[in-house]
C-alpha cells in the first residue's frame, strides 16, 4: 500500500479529433504568454515603446522552442543517433525534451535579431524579461507533472510523487491487468523544487531590480546566478538517464560553468557600467545613476 503522496496525472494528452491537445504544450504556451505580459508590463515601466516586447518575441519564442529541443538532443542524442534510435523522433517535441539553455541561447538570437529589427537595445530587454523567464520555467514544468517524468530517487515523504508506467507515445498511463494504472513508487517531485525554486527566482529578481536599480543585464545576470544554483542541487536529485562527465550529470557542469560566468560578468557590468538605462521613449538607452523608481 503506498503512503499519502502527491497524485500525479494519468493522461496527458485529450484528443478533438482530429487535433491532440498536450498537457505539455500547454504548460509551455502559458508560460510564454506569462513572460511576455510580465516583460511588456515591466518594459514599458521603464520607459520602453509599448508593443515592443511582442514584436521582439514573435522572433525570440520560434528561436527559443528550437533551440531548446537542439540542447534536449544535443546532450541526450542516444534514442535518436545512437544504436536502434529513430532520428526522426528528434522532431516529436511533444514527447518531451526541452533544454532550457538552448531556448535561452537561440532565444537571446531570436530577441536580438527582433531587437535590431525594432531599433532598440537588448540588455535592457533581457533585464526586463528575467522574471518572466523565470515564471515561465516554472509554469513549463507543469508539463513534466502530466507526463509523470522529471523526478528524483524513491522516498516516502509526505511530498513524494506518485508515478506512473507511462506511455509516451499514447500519453498516458499504462493500465495492468486490474484495469489501474500501473503505479512505479513515490519519488521526489523534482519539477515541483524547480517550479517553486524558479517562482523564488523571479520574485527575488524583482525584488532586487527594485531595490539596487539593477541595469545593463545585470538584472539577467542575476537570474541565471539565482536559477543555477537551484538547478546544481535539483539536477544531483534525478535520476533519469543523462549523459555524465567525469561522473556528474553534464547538466550540473552546465549549470555551474554557466553560474560562474554570469556572477563574474554581472560583477564586471556593475564595476563597468554603474547605473541604469533610461529608455526613454524606446530608442537606445542613455546611463542614469540617480533617481530611485518603482519596478514590477
Amino acid at each position: 500500500m503506498l503512503l499519502a503522496a502527491i497524485p500525479s496525472p494519468t493522461q496527458g494528452v485529450w484528443h478533438l479529433d482530429p487535433v491532440p491537445i498536450r498537457a505539455y504544450a500547454f504548460c509551455i504556451i502559458a508560460g510564454v504568454l506569462v513572460a511576455a505580459w510580465l516583460t511588456e508590463r515591466r518594459y514599458v515601466r521603464r520607459g520602453g515603446r509599448p508593443g515592443v516586447v511582442s514584436q521582439i518575441a514573435t522572433w525570440g519564442v520560434p528561436f527559443g522552442v528550437v533551440g531548446a529541443r537542439l540542447h534536449h538532443v544535443a546532450t541526450t542524442w542516444q534514442p535518436y543517433f545512437g544504436p536502434g534510435g529513430d532520428p526522426v523522433k528528434a522532431l516529436y517535441i511533444w514527447e518531451g525534451g526541452m533544454g532550457v539553455w538552448g531556448a535561452i541561447a537561440l532565444g537571446a538570437l531570436g530577441a536580438w535579431i527582433g531587437a535590431k529589427r525594432a531599433g532598440v537595445a537588448l540588455p535592457p530587454l533581457a533585464d526586463t524579461a528575467a522574471p518572466g523567464i523565470a515564471l515561465a520555467q516554472g509554469i513549463g514544468r507543469l508539463g513534466n507533472w502530466f507526463n509523470n517524468e522529471l523526478h528524483g530517487a524513491p522516498t516516502d515523504l509526505p511530498w513524494a510523487l506518485t508515478i506512473h508506467e507511462w506511455d509516451l507515445q499514447a500519453g498516458r498511463a499504462v493500465v495492468g491487468a486490474d484495469g489501474q494504472p500501473v503505479v512505479l513508487g513515490t519519488f521526489h517531485p523534482a519539477f515541483l523544487y524547480e517550479l517553486l525554486w524558479t517562482f523564488g527566482v523571479a520574485a527575488a529578481v524583482i525584488w532586487a531590480d527594485r531595490r539596487f536599480r539593477l541595469g545593463h543585464g545585470r538584472a539577467f545576470g542575476l537570474y541565471v546566478v539565482l536559477y543555477t544554483l537551484g538547478r546544481l542541487w535539483i539536477e544531483a536529485l534525478r535520476i533519469d538517464a543523462a549523459n555524465t562527465v567525469l561522473g556528474l550529470r553534464l547538466n550540473i557542469w552546465t549549470s555551474l560553468l554557466l553560474g560562474l560566468g554570469a556572477a563574474a560578468l554581472t560583477l564586471w557590468s556593475a564595476r563597468r557600467h554603474p547605473g541604469r538605462e533610461d529608455l526613454g521613449s524606446g530608442s537606445a538607452p542613455r546611463a542614469r545613476t540617480g533617481e530611485r523608481g518603482v519596478q514590477t
